[in-house]
């Protein structure tokens, strides 16, 4: 899928797989999410996370692509920006672990987190 987006034009492809790719059939690592990363390179990059258990994932996307275009903005390149991007949710949802917030399925990410003494 990275390589067939890719061949419509973009720079670089992200797909945020998250808990949609969680225990990959034939994977040991069955507690990790993953996102694919694609630039025109040989291969396609898989990065993984381990599984944050939480209710507390809404805006997950949304705040992933900001971050990249964020980190884009501060001249990053774009491997680059991607990889802190994905340190910062995934920062951001182990903050929002114990977190009791929002109302439905699902509460919002603790955005606050990566501010010094935000705990």
């Amino acid at each position: 899928a990275c390589r067939a987006l890719h061949a419509l034009g973009p720079q670089a492809v992200l797909l945020k797989g998250g808990s949609k790719w969680r225990g990959a059939a034939g994977d040991a690592e069955g507690d990790d999410c993953y996102d694919m990363f694609y630039d025109g390179g040989e291969a396609v990059e898989r990065f993984s996370s381990p599984m944050v258990d939480t209710r507390n994932t809404h805006g997950t996307g949304c705040t992933l692509s900001s971050a990249v275009a964020a980190g884009l903005a501060k001249g990053m390149e774009t491997r680059e920006a991607v990889v802190a991007a994905r340190e910062y949710v995934y920062g951001a949802l182990l903050k929002s672990a114990p977190l009791r917030v929002g109302k439905g399925a699902h509460g919002p990410l603790n955005h606050g987190h990566a501010i010094e003494g935000s705990d």
